[in-house]
């Protein structure tokens, strides 16, 4: 069997299939994972001074069906929407000022750690290997957590800035990197082959 003939049998990482899709395609893909990460930051549980949303959830998911590039694409636009004062932020926030205050790290680390996500369901860390799909929300949700709280901690210190901003989100991190996982696995139907 030729190379060809191989990677014609290669499972696509994402069912979106979008690195195949035309351009006119990846704008409306852009859009509505804008409008994706916009939802997720309403469902959200106040906690003081980070609260707790659905965000990591829909940025490690975008990242993994988009891949790296337009999932970096799809964060940073719905980042730049929020920063020009569009309520797409956590509980509807806005404005540029949430990205030099005590969320800053975070928002900052959102592109990365959905690029992240992007990178490792690129090179098989999908939902036709859940486990490892797994694993990468968890690599994913950790960058959030350890770049947010080093910003944090410049802030208010270290201790206090791990203590508020790492330990209470530690088991939603679990949580949702499960839910992701199985997202993923749910929306794979098996090995996708090329046209003939």
């Amino acid at each position: 069997m030729n190379a060809s003939a191989t990677a014609s049998l290669k499972p696509t990482f994402s069912p979106l299939d979008l690195q195949h899709r035309p351009l006119a395609w990846k704008i409306g893909a852009v859009i509505f994972g804008s409008l994706f990460l916009a939802l997720s930051s309403y469902i959200e549980v106040p906690m003081f001074p980070v609260p707790m949303t659905m965000q990591t959830f829909a940025v490690a998911l975008v990242g993994a069906l988009y891949g790296w590039r337009l999932g970096g694409l799809t964060i940073t636009a719905w980042l730049v929407e929020g920063a020009l004062g569009m309520p797409v932020l956590a509980g509807g926030a806005a404005g540029a000022h949430h990205f030099v205050g005590p969320t800053g790290g975070y928002l900052f680390a959102f592109p990365i750690a959905g690029m992240a996500m992007g990178w490792l369901a690129e090179q098989g860390w999908n939902g036709h290997r859940v486990g490892l799909a797994f694993v990468g929300m968890l690599i994913s949700n950790a960058i959030c957590l350890v770049l947010g709280a080093a910003w944090l901690a410049v802030l208010i210190g270290v201790e206090p800035a791990v203590m508020a901003g790492v330990v209470p989100f530690v088991f939603g991190a679990i949580l949702k990197s499960a839910l992701g996982a199985a997202t993923l696995k749910a929306m794979t139907r098996g090995p996708k082959r090329a046209a003939e």
